[in-house]
């Protein structure tokens, strides 16, 4: 069960890249740095925020995936 911060995130991909692949992306970006939505904190979110531009970009452009990363670095 993620926690609420990668709810937060979930939300905030939702619109870019839609439902099933927004809560894809917080799994695959949470594994990535060793841990799982329900561990993620705050602190790693530049990481995960750096991580989902170079994901992203090849779906939904460089502008759009770095955008989305921006709005997920904001939610600290």
């Amino acid at each position: 069960m993620p926690n609420a911060l990668a709810t937060q995130v979930e939300e905030t991909l939702r619109p870019v890249i839609g439902t099933v692949l927004a809560t894809v992306s917080v799994d695959v970006e949470s594994r990535r740095i060793g841990k799982t939505p329900d561990t993620i904190e705050r602190a790693d979110l530049e990481t995960i925020a750096t991580n989902l531009v170079e994901a992203l970009r090849l779906v939904v452009g460089e502008e759009m995936a770095a955008a989305a990363a921006q709005k997920v670095r904001a939610l600290r």
